[in-house]
């Protein structure tokens, strides 16, 4: 069980107390490298448990960075840019089980929670998981027990604890980020929760 002074120490809020340990319980995620692992990466993810939803405001030169076959002149991205609900509808269009870029797809389902639950299918499978309409209340995602809960939906379906176990950081920040983006803060948040979990 991790306690709220302990949290203290990582500059996480007291409201995570609850919310971590019913995702450690649910999960079996129980070794003290799987705890650590499973903050570090959320940490990261989340910007130390304080953001749980997608910023997608970008400039047009972030834009054509980020997406360069989507955003393949500064015209087209200067059409995008500053409005987080056209760029989501048109970058999470037609795939990860959503619709085209006129649905709305795209921003209802944008990267919210812990480790950025992102597109219909991944909506609709955690839903099913946890037993909560995911699809029809999207939001809830981004609120502390939804977000920690379908982050441990997502670490139990792509097998991260025998990552965490073996500290394997970056085999297990590819499971999450599908790279290595950020490994060096990974580490860093999963080595200072280690310390306060010894």
């Amino acid at each position: 069980m991790v306690r709220a002074e302990q949290l203290a120490k990582l500059h996480i809020g007291a409201e995570w107390v609850d919310p971590l340990n019913e995702v450690f319980e649910r999960f079996g995620i129980v070794t003290k490298n799987q705890q650590a692992a499973f903050i570090g990466q959320c940490g990261h993810e989340c910007g130390h448990f304080r953001i749980l939803e997608e910023n997608l405001n970008y400039k047009a030169a972030t834009l054509m960075k980020l997406w360069p076959k989507r955003f393949p002149t500064l015209e087209v991205a200067n059409s995008y840019a500053g409005n987080p609900k056209k760029i989501a509808n048109m970058v999470y269009a037609s795939r990860m089980g959503n619709r085209d870029e006129s649905s709305g797809d795209g921003y209802r389902f944008r990267g919210r929670g812990c480790i950025q639950l992102t597109g219909h299918a991944n909506y609709f499978h955690a839903g099913q998981a946890l037993g909560v309409d995911f699809v029809m209340e999207p939001d809830l995602v981004a609120t502390p027990k939804f977000a920690a809960l379908t982050a441990g939906w997502f670490w139990s379906t792509h097998d991260c604890n025998r990552l965490a176990e073996a500290a394997d950081w970056p085999g297990l920040t590819k499971k999450i980020n599908g790279g290595t983006i950020g490994l060096s803060d990974r580490i860093k948040h999963t080595n200072e929760a280690l310390a306060v979990l010894a």
